[in-house]
């Protein structure tokens, strides 16, 4: 036997397994994964689920339910949603953008499921389906759809999109913003020509044709409130932003209102304690573990820890405009950018609404406010952020 044959040979094949795994190494998607924003996103979870425990544990026990039981729940949710994030990652958003009319398609036609017997009523609007156990919202996974169809659709243009690529943009909008009004869930609806506003923007379109789209987008609030299409408590809640209604409805909206900010106000700097909230315990704030959310935390934890969330949310947009930045294609820097925007209005008005500067929505705050399903659709987003930081190069 020639051992110095073999013993080259071995040696040959030990540098090549070097070379590749080297290559492997330099190449691998994950290598490049952002920490900071997954880590970010899942504190705001955890200071969810806590936030949550706090809003309910006592109205639980009153009623002689587990005290923990809606906590539980939104865990068991923030696990299938870290698994939807990773899925999301792994993948790469190629295929999201291969697969982008399907997922459009998918959401429109669970949004029509909606509005049938199948669909489910929750605080007067119709937009649930029950599947035993678990609700799904499907409007909120169809933000996740229309930014990979958005993306898709105006991926491929060399210049700045003309009046026919933007009269599909705003088709595509409006199907899912016309069903969705009518659950009715105005706030939800309102998200949707936000998210077709910020990609076109991104992709280049002409000042004109946004201002336009903007006095369209204002015309068809003006038409809807006209139309009779919302519940009187959804007027209700604009007409007491607005300092113009008088209606009892409007009394109720605004005591609310006023409720909230009190909550946050009597937080001071470091706030009362966990599980210390009087107006939280003895839920003088509706919907406080999910549309209210923050007014736990302000009253809980002060300044302070409305400061901290803030500042996550903060990390998470401005990692989010990073990654739209450094986006190797226009499809990933359009994705990331639909993503940014989901993201960004949706904590701007509910935070808004908690302290008085926004009217009313049912909007709820990513990552924090209690519901299954808009927990997975902002870990959705954030795979899709992921997705494309991790294949830049």
């Amino acid at each position: 036997m020639d051992v110095g044959y073999y013993g080259a040979d071995r040696n040959e094949r030990l540098v090549r397994e070097r070379i590749q795994a080297s290559w492997m190494d330099a190449y691998s998607p994950a290598r490049h994964l952002d920490a900071v924003l997954v880590v970010a996103a899942m504190l705001l979870s955890s200071i969810g689920i806590a936030m949550i425990y706090s809003a309910t544990y006592h109205r639980l026990e009153l009623a002689g339910l587990p005290p923990a039981s809606l906590a539980n729940k939104q865990a068991v949710a923030l696990g299938i949603a870290l698994a939807a994030m990773i899925a999301t990652a792994v993948f790469d958003y190629r295929y999201v953008r291969a697969y982008a009319p399907l997922l459009y398609t998918g959401a429109i036609f669970f949004l029509l499921v909606v509005l049938t017997p199948f669909g489910k009523a929750v605080h007067g609007s119709q937009s649930w389906i029950d599947l035993g156990g678990f609700q799904l919202q499907p409007s909120e996974f169809a933000k996740v759809a229309l930014v990979a169809a958005l993306a898709a659709l105006l991926h491929e243009r060399k210049a700045e999109p003309d009046l026919t690529a933007i009269l599909a943009a705003v088709g595509l909008v409006a199907v899912p913003t016309g069903l969705i009004l009518l659950q009715p869930d105005f706030g939800t609806a309102l998200v949707f020509p936000w998210i077709a506003f910020i990609i076109l923007l991104v992709v280049g379109t002409r000042a004109r044709y946004l201002v336009g789209l903007l006095v369209t987008a204002a015309l068809g609030v003006a038409l809807v409130l006209k139309a009779g299409v919302l519940a009187d408590y959804q007027i209700a809640r604009l007409t007491s932003f607005l300092d113009v209604g008088n209606s009892e409805l409007a009394r109720t909206t605004l005591y609310n209102t006023n409720q909230s900010m009190i909550a946050v106000g009597s937080g001071g700097f470091a706030g009362r304690g966990f599980l210390k909230g009087t107006q939280t315990n003895l839920s003088y704030v509706p919907e406080n573990h999910n549309d209210f959310i923050f007014t736990v935390v302000g009253e809980e934890f002060g300044f302070l820890g409305a400061a901290v969330v803030l500042g996550l949310f903060a990390i998470i947009l401005w990692r989010g405009l990073r990654i739209t930045a450094l986006a190797k294609d226009t499809f990933g820097r359009l994705a990331a950018a639909g993503a940014v925007a989901v993201l960004s209005i949706q904590m701007f008005v509910n935070v808004g609404m908690t302290i008085g500067i926004t009217p009313v929505t049912g909007i709820p705050l990513p990552f924090v406010s209690y519901g299954g399903t808009s927990l997975i659709s902002s870990f959705l987003l954030v795979g899709l952020l992921l997705n494309v930081h991790m294949r830049r190069f």
